[in-house]
């Protein structure tokens, strides 16, 4: 049987590229980018939390664009007085832990099937959450459907649950949202997981914050960096391509790979008319699709033992608690 083309990346946010399998001795790791990325990403993230903590400890809305030249990124707020970047720890250590598990997830089960992958990647940005992601490179053909299924399942397994952990300390951190807090520039839209954690909270802790809707609380940052590990989480498991969702189905069903990852293609492309966004992963997906649809993933033999299922259907049930149709928009 012929040696299958690797996955090149799993990353948080961004679909998995494949590329040729590398020749030649296994080249170094490079600790000095992984170290310097992960630090310049500590910043960047450090600039929004601040922000976040900032306007959560004097009730002004989570999210407001201001005056600054990149919205959403106050880096002109902080460098003004640099030791507002404390108020960010917060924040920023909850979203680089879960972003790190997730990556930890995939990283530490090539390493136990024996296939080669780099250490995790982050991705520094002056966005809405001060980063992009992260990302890990396999460099190395994954050799069974066994392993290409529990290396795409054990990334948004271990993402997860850190990200509910974190979800269930953030809200009992959180505030009642007073009547006085002006309206935010960005709405968040929240999945089922979060309605259950608040449902389990009123159960445990019954007053306080735990008698409102969600609508009425004012999330502490550490919930934020929850939300973006739910939405990292929905969308690597979606059911196309090289997304993790995508690695499961091919090693559950691949011959009905493709047109599933077709199918979710189109209900992105349907979703986008209630949040423009699907469009954009919709169309970066099927871009993706149609450069790796070539590429065999893992071989067909030997079949995938029914104790996977269990875990298939697992993956299932998350997508369903972490998605949203509408994840965020203008309030």
């Amino acid at each position: 049987m012929s040696e299958p083309n690797p996955v090149a990346a799993s990353s948080t946010f961004e679909p998995i590229l494949a590329l040729p399998v590398p020749q030649g001795p296994p080249p170094r790791d490079r600790y000095w980018l992984h170290g310097l990325l992960l630090l310049a990403t500590t910043f960047t993230t450090l600039v929004v939390g601040a922000q976040m903590e900032f306007n959560f400890q004097a009730n002004l809305p989570p999210f407001a664009a201001g005056n600054s030249a990149i919205p959403f990124f106050p880096i002109g707020w902080v460098l003004s007085h640099p030791a507002r970047l404390r108020l960010g720890i917060p924040f920023s250590l909850s979203l680089l832990v879960i972003l790190l598990s997730h990556e930890m997830g995939h990283y530490l089960y090539c390493r136990y099937y024996g296939v080669r992958a780099t250490l995790p990647f982050f991705i520094p940005a002056p966005t809405l959450i001060g980063t992009l992601g992260a990302v890990i490179r396999i460099k190395a053909p994954i050799r069974s459907r066994v392993a290409l299924f529990d290396i795409g399942i054990a990334g948004p397994i271990a993402g997860f649950v850190v990200a509910v952990i974190t979800l269930a300390i953030a809200l009992t951190l959180s505030k009642p949202l007073s009547p006085t807090v002006p309206p935010s520039d960005l709405q968040l839209g929240f999945p089922a997981i979060f309605r259950l954690m608040h449902g389990l909270l009123r159960g445990f802790e019954p007053g306080s914050i735990a008698g409102l809707p969600l609508a009425r609380i004012y999330l502490h940052p550490m919930a934020v960096a929850a939300w973006v590990g739910m939405y990292a989480t929905a969308l690597n498991l979606l059911p196309s391509g090289q997304l993790d969702g995508g690695h499961i189905v091919y090693a559950v069903a691949p011959r009905i790979h493709r047109l599933i990852s077709w199918v979710t293609v189109a209900e992105l492309a349907y979703l986008g008319r209630f949040n423009y966004g699907w469009w954009f992963w919709g169309g970066l997906i099927a871009v993706m699709n149609i450069l790796t649809f070539r590429l065999e993933q893992a071989p067909e033999m030997p079949f995938l033992p029914p104790s996977r299922w269990i875990l298939a259907v697992l993956a299932a049930i998350m997508l369903a608690l972490t998605f949203t149709v509408v994840p965020f928009g203008p309030n």
